[in-house]
């Protein structure tokens, strides 16, 4: 029994050994040796220089410009302005006239 066991351990270590070297086989591993031949050197590129870059200026806020209104001259909702005063619509065809005639109160108090 001795012999039996003798040669299937070492039937299990031929066949180990086989499938490794088919392994490392497959995997095409390969050494090489340079001599004489300088390892690559690491070079670091020349230093570019640009000028700076030009100051930022920062530019006041133009002043306010300030207007006086625009004067428009003629109805606004149910005022009249003349350029000097505001007229109700009573008052201006009292004082004006356009076609109702003095007296006319424009249909409220009707003739008087």
């Amino acid at each position: 029994m001795n012999k039996v066991l003798k040669a299937s351990a070492l039937a299990g270590a031929v066949l180990i050994g086989g499938v490794t070297l088919s392994g490392a086989a497959v995997a095409r591993v390969s050494v090489g040796v340079n001599i004489g031949v300088p390892a690559p050197v690491y070079v670091a590129p020349a230093p570019v220089y640009a000028p700076p870059p030009p100051p930022v200026v920062y530019a006041p806020p133009p002043p306010p410009v300030y207007a006086q209104p625009a004067i428009v001259i003629g109805w606004h909702g149910d005022r009249y302005w003349d350029g000097r005063r505001y007229w109700n619509r009573d008052e201006y065809y009292r004082n004006h006239g356009h076609g109702y005639g003095h007296g006319y109160d424009h249909g409220h108090r009707g003739w008087h």
